[in-house]
């Protein structure tokens, strides 16, 4: 009886050795407290205590820990601040609550087994100081607009990077900024900033919407002017050509022949002083005044180069139906 005892013993002791491994686990087989190697999820076996024992670490659960803030530690269930933890200082020495989660798994189950005594109290240790480090070289605006993606990224790299110095066999999968916002004190004051700033940012607009409107406006009646100045410049420069060549043509008909072109250039002259002006002969033996026939340009539309008390050549005044003298309006 005490041979079976002691066989039944034996065989309860040697099946003590089966374990299971649960799919999200690892099992890490410790040989009289030292590593000796993993066992894949599913049935094995190890040599029963004391001489081999198994550790059961859960390598692909998502483990959260939060930073600033405690999920479910108020009297209603939700979040409770922390400020020693969520009251950062930013880089131009200005007060900002930052709340946020890190989500990370095991990597190296060794590692994390055996170099890490309270993993996550380490992983916000870490996530801290590298959140401080990042928020203390960034004014306060872009924290508080656009720099959250900025910020996350760089958190979960100096992190990791931490983690890896450390040997913590931690892998961080993502940062996530839950809430950044100035202390509750200053919230209203931080408000009215805000609200001035946009005031700011519509003014700017609205005087950016009037600049586009007016400046090509203003462009468009600068280039109307610029063209109607040159066109007025080609034309004073054709008109000033034309007469010059004109001026240059009577100068050569002058030399040609001085008295003929004199008598030319007053009787043209006479034409256009006279030329809308009616025109009457009054004389000694007239009695009232008679209308001047048109001598000269007749059947051509132009009026006559009239005389009034005699002509240029020292001619007589030329009455209605009578003939007239020589030397007056036959060109010489």
């Amino acid at each position: 009886m005490v041979v079976l005892a002691a066989i039944a013993v034996v065989a309860l002791w040697l099946a003590s050795g089966f374990y299971m491994v649960q799919p999200d686990e690892l099992g890490v087989v410790l040989r009289f407290g030292a590593f000796t190697g993993t066992t894949p999820p599913g049935l094995n076996y190890h040599l029963p205590w004391p001489i081999e024992t198994v550790l059961l670490p859960p390598v692909t659960r998502v483990n959260r820990t939060d930073l600033g803030f405690v999920a479910h530690g108020g009297e209603t269930g939700g979040p409770v601040q922390v400020q020693d933890e969520s009251h950062l200082l930013t880089g131009d020495e200005n007060i900002v609550a930052v709340n946020a989660t890190v989500f990370w798994r095991i990597s190296n189950p060794q590692e994390y087994l055996f170099h890490v005594r309270d993993p996550m109290r380490l992983v916000k240790q870490v996530t801290e100081s590298s959140l401080r480090e990042v928020i203390g070289t960034m004014s306060l605006d872009p924290v508080l607009t656009s720099g959250r993606d900025a910020i996350e990224q760089a958190v979960l790299a100096g992190t990791q990077a931490r983690l890896h110095s450390y040997h913590a066999g931690i892998e961080v999968n993502e940062v996530q900024l839950q809430r950044v916002d100035p202390p509750s004190e200053v919230i209203p004051a931080f408000r009215d900033v805000q609200a001035a700033r946009e005031d700011a940012r519509r003014a700017v607009n609205q005087a950016e919407s009037y600049r586009n409107n007016i400046v090509p406006r203003a462009r468009g009646k600068v280039a109307q002017i610029v063209q109607a100045a040159q066109a007025n410049k080609t034309a004073l420069i054709a008109q000033a050509t034309g007469a010059a060549k004109q001026f240059d043509s009577v100068v050569t008909a002058y030399r040609a022949a001085p008295a003929v072109t004199l008598e030319r250039i007053y009787i043209e002259t006479m034409q256009k002083v006279l030329a809308g002006a009616s025109t009457t002969v009054v004389g000694d033996g007239l009695k009232g005044v008679l209308p001047m026939l048109p001598l000269v340009g007749q059947g051509s539309g132009q009026p006559a180069a009239p005389t009034i008390g005699g002509t240029p050549g020292g001619g007589t005044p030329v009455p209605l139906g009578t003939a007239a003298p020589t030397g007056v309006g036959d060109g010489r």
